[in-house]
């Protein structure tokens, strides 16, 4: 009997460890197509020529709805530079504001905590009041009016990111500069401000990706004077022009992806473990 048990002991442990192996790899596989399901579907309909329903996938491929899109009659281009453009200038507003955050305020604290509180009000009551407001001074309908509303939410992690990377700068290297006889502005300018480069060009990079892709802001200060990528994005695929959605949703994908990748090499941990101080 003994032996029996010792026999059916390793069986029932391979049993375990493929039962879990299988566990697993089910989950990596339902992780894999939450993440890549939709990118494969938008990529589908980025070069289908016909798909119609019940057929699983399209009937016809091709560049053709790719030639609409930049056609000189097209909107996209023009739609992207002013995406592009708006951007911009909301990086440069949100770092004019957040590199101060290197001076010794005081209730630092509460003036941290001052910028989220856009991010913890539903964003649609707070761009309906901004819209009123901004009809009754005229700033609807501009660029300018878009960067402000566009700056509200970039300056959180402009501001938190900034402060993040001037703490994580050593202060004896500063004071060594002054010792030298460095004026505060020159050792803010070739001590302080080269060292925290690295988590500023970060929090410009967050900022740039959250004004490119921001659509409700857009949608009640801009239209329909300013229009960006995400708004004919959002009016394509109202209008049932899923090639046209598709392809502008990469166009928005690709700088995505791309300013990750540079975002991972700047914003480093002991960057991370300073944000809030």
């Amino acid at each position: 009997m003994s032996t029996l048990v010792l026999a059916a002991a390793p069986a029932a442990g391979r049993a375990l460890r493929i039962g879990q192996a299988t566990l697993r790899a089910a989950l990596l596989l339902l992780f894999a197509f939450a993440i890549f399901g939709p990118l494969a579907n938008l990529g589908l309909w980025a070069f289908a020529e016909k798909w119609y329903f019940p057929s699983k996938l399209p009937i016809q491929y091709g560049l053709t709805f790719w030639g609409r899109v930049f056609a000189p009659r097209g909107d996209a281009l023009a739609s992207l530079g002013t995406s592009v453009w708006i951007a911009v200038l909301t990086v440069i507003v949100s770092l004019a504001v957040a590199i101060p955050a290197r001076l010794k305020l005081p209730w630092r604290g509460l003036i941290l905590l001052a910028f989220l509180l856009p991010q913890a009000v539903p964003n649609l009551p707070v761009y309906v009041n901004i819209a009123q407001m901004f009809y009754r001074i005229g700033l609807t309908g501009t660029v300018a009016g878009v960067v402000l509303v566009h700056a509200s939410h970039g300056l959180v992690l402009a501001v938190w990111i900034a402060s993040a990377a001037f703490a994580s700068i050593d202060v004896s290297l500063e004071e060594a500069a002054r010792n030298l006889g460095a004026s505060p502005w020159t050792c803010f300018r070739t001590v302080t401000m080269p060292l925290a480069l690295p988590g500023l060009m970060a929090s410009a990079i967050f900022v740039f990706l959250e004004s490119l892709d921001e659509f409700t802001g857009t949608f009640f200060v801009g239209v329909p004077d300013v229009i960006t990528l995400p708004l004919l994005m959002f009016n394509a695929s109202q209008g049932g022009n899923y090639q046209i959605a598709s392809i502008t949703a990469l166009l928005l994908l690709v700088p995505s992806i791309g300013f990750m990748l540079v975002v991972e090499r700047f914003l480093k941990a002991d960057v991370l473990a300073m944000v809030g101080r």
